[in-house]
């Protein structure tokens, strides 16, 4: 195995709990099977996996467990996200590759492994900081662009201004388009309350993370008063089995780097479908390498509604072409052998 340090700048910059970020930084992952090669990515996240340290001494463990024994082996023992998802989408591109498959095909999410897809639906995200008359613009350049499902940021200015700004969407765009909101854990429980009320009157399909993580009761409790739940953040706290068994949701956002690769996710979209949740497939915000991966792993999911993987846009100069362009409103599936980097980065 070969590991490779890498920085991509990002803008705009991706907003987090510690400030604007400007650039992810990562790791490639080469591994060797067989006669083929195949490449990971390894991008952590602060508060959503282990730290970047954390994740090279995960990786080099990893690297020793399977010199000794297997790649088998050492996927079981890595406890670390972001290193794991490196180290299990280089082995999946290879074995994709060996097998002259599209990655999708590969995984376990549910799909007719000889069906091919094409397309996955994504949607067009609307920052928080921008005013009402502002969101309202870059909603309408959106729908131009052929995006069906747009996704409005919220929580930085308040309740009050958070409704005011998805109600100048909705009547910027009109009923025909979907919208989702994103509180990113903002909201007490009586702001979400007020603002769930107001935004069922709006149509919104769903809000998502509005509360903070620790509590799934509390998240629980906010279901069935006319806008879908969705979760985020909460599983970089807790597994995706804890949430199912809490009931706190209706859709998962399911990120690979979190979850810890392309199979545990797919895998994850399996038990929300069986428990009757609806998986959502997102980012945070990787390069090339993980992006293209995030795209096969909803490839594999049946009949997936948008996910939220329009976000090459933000690297500005990224590790390779890229195989997954966005085209009205949603988001081509590479359909050569693996991951179907057209020049490996």
């Amino acid at each position: 195995m070969e590991v490779e340090p890498f920085s991509v700048a990002l803008d705009p910059p991706l907003g987090t709990t510690h400030g604007a970020m400007r650039e992810r930084r990562g790791f490639l992952v080469r591994i060797e099977y067989g006669d083929v090669e195949g490449v990971g990515e390894a991008t952590p996240l602060g508060g959503w996996t282990e730290s970047k340290k954390e994740c090279r001494r995960a990786l080099d463990r990893a690297a020793a467990v399977a010199a000794e024994l297997d790649w088998g082996v050492a996927l079981r023992k890595l406890d670390a996200p972001a290193a794991r998802h490196g180290v299990a989408l280089a082995l999946a591109d290879a074995r994709a590759r060996m097998a002259e498959t599209p990655l999708y095909h590969t995984l376990e999410g549910g799909a007719d492994t000889t069906a091919s897809v094409e397309r996955v639906p994504v949607n067009a995200t609307l920052e928080a900081e921008t005013v009402p008359e502002e969101a309202a613009t870059r909603a309408r350049e959106a729908v131009a662009a052929g995006f069906g499902c747009l996704t409005v940021n919220v929580g930085t200015r308040g309740v009050e201004s958070d409704i005011e700004r998805v109600r100048a969407v909705r009547n910027a765009v009109g009923e025909a388009i979907t919208l989702r909101v994103d509180a990113n854990g903002a909201w007490t429980r009586q702001d979400a309350r007020q603002a769930i009320d107001a935004l069922a009157a709006l149509g919104v399909a769903y809000v998502e993370q509005p509360l903070p993580t620790v509590d799934l009761t509390k998240t629980a409790d906010l279901r069935d008063r006319g806008v879908d739940i969705a979760l985020d953040e909460s599983l970089a706290a807790h597994d995706v089995e804890t949430v199912l068994d809490a009931d706190a949701a209706d859709m998962l956002v399911l990120k690979p780097m979190v979850v810890g690769g392309p199979d545990l996710t797919a895998q994850a979209a399996r038990r929300c479908r069986a428990a009757d949740v609806e998986p959502v497939v997102s980012t945070t915000v990787d390069a090339v390498v993980a992006r293209t991966g995030a795209v096969h792993v909803a490839a594999s999911i049946p009949e997936i509604g948008p996910c939220g993987l329009a976000t090459g846009d933000r690297v500005v100069r990224d590790l390779a072409p890229d195989p997954a362009p966005v085209e009205d409103g949603a988001i081509h599936v590479p359909q050569d052998p693996g991951l179907g980097l057209p020049t490996p980065p």
